[in-house]
């Protein structure tokens, strides 16, 4: 079977906010499957906050995306043609090239996932690279000790909504989350199980820290940086623990941003700053997706899901996730005709 696929490919690379014109929407044709191939109609795709640095000509941990080619990124998929022996027609599968309707890959590029212990789109959020961030960022990067008082900035995010709830159950006393708006700070309490919850719209995230934890904070998950770094430098207790995660507060930025200004009282307190990639932590993989399939199952994880519909819709989608408008993981649902 031949089928025709739209794909977003970037065109321009954005100055500041992405807009419009650095992207485009095209459509190709994809032949069947030759030797070994699999071709798989994407179902769920995955936006998420690194991809805006991928827009960048810029080295880093993952390639840019490159002008005029179609764009990538997570994905689940039905496998409905193929001539890959040990991926057979009706297969689910998650794999790497997202931004488009169909992909044509090598059976190798995808991994089957098990859709029966959860919904397939879990294994681009709560079962996938998102989960195991927030499971790493609080077992190995920032340990969570009994008793231990934790601090979320994106706490009603993708990533910061599931670390709020694994804190807990790693026995932190107290977790305290930043989120925009009262909608979501009150979601934040009554939803997701925070003790505490700081609007940073508000501003003055220091006094407001102080009020939320007057005994200070042992371990901060950073999703934004900027302002709510500088604001846990000042609240953090001695020999505090802080995983950085995200800075999703400047990716936008045209210019480099002065650093923390409390930045030297880590010196003083002894603080362990220490940067993450989920992809030094995968090994978790299968121990956060035994633990967590079963905690979803008797609903004592929640893991909430921004979705909006058809593939043109997808760099709204993404437009809308840097800006905050999302509760949990954004993703777009690719409706299907037949």
């Amino acid at each position: 079977m031949t089928v025709n696929s739209r794909e977003w490919r970037l065109i321009a690379r954005p100055f500041g906010e992405p807009k419009p014109g650095d992207f485009e929407l095209a459509t190709v044709t994809l032949p069947e499957p030759g030797p070994g191939q699999v071709l798989v109609r994407n179902d769920w795709l995955s936006v998420d906050p690194y991809m805006r640095g991928r827009m960048n000509d810029v080295e880093s941990y993952i390639p840019p995306f490159v002008l005029g080619e179609a764009m990538t990124g997570g994905t689940v998929g039905t496998v409905v043609a193929s001539a890959a022996d040990d991926v057979p027609v009706g297969t689910v599968v998650s794999h790497f090239y997202g931004w488009r309707e169909y992909a044509l890959l090598d059976g190798a590029a995808v991994q089957v996932v098990n859709a029966e212990i959860a919904p397939a789109q879990a294994y681009l959020g709560v079962l996938g690279t998102t989960g195991i961030t927030a499971y790493a960022g609080l077992t190995e990067v920032a340990p969570v000790k009994e008793g231990d008082v934790v601090f979320i900035s994106g706490a009603a995010g993708a990533v910061g909504s599931i670390a709020g709830q694994v804190a807990k159950r790693l026995g932190a006393s107290k977790v305290i989350g930043s989120a925009g708006g009262p909608a979501k700070t009150a979601r934040l309490l009554n939803e997701f199980g925070f003790d505490a919850a700081i609007d940073y719209r508000e501003g003055e995230l220091v006094g407001q820290l102080a009020a939320a934890a007057p005994e200070g904070i042992d371990v901060y998950f950073d999703n934004v940086g900027g302002d709510h770094l500088d604001a846990a430098l000042v609240a953090m207790n001695r020999y505090g623990r802080i995983a950085l995660c995200g800075a999703i507060s400047v990716y936008n930025d045209t210019e480099l941003a002065p650093g923390p200004a409390h930045l030297p009282l880590a010196i003083g307190k002894r603080i362990n700053l220490r940067g993450m990639n989920v992809s030094d932590h995968l090994h978790q993989a299968p121990e956060w997706i035994g633990q967590a399939a079963g905690w979803l199952a008797d609903g004592s994880l929640r893991a909430e899901e921004t979705v909006v519909d058809g593939i043109e819709q997808t760099l709204d989608a993404f437009t809308a996730m840097m800006s905050g408008a999302n509760t949990g993981k954004m993703l777009v649902r690719l409706p299907h005709n037949g």
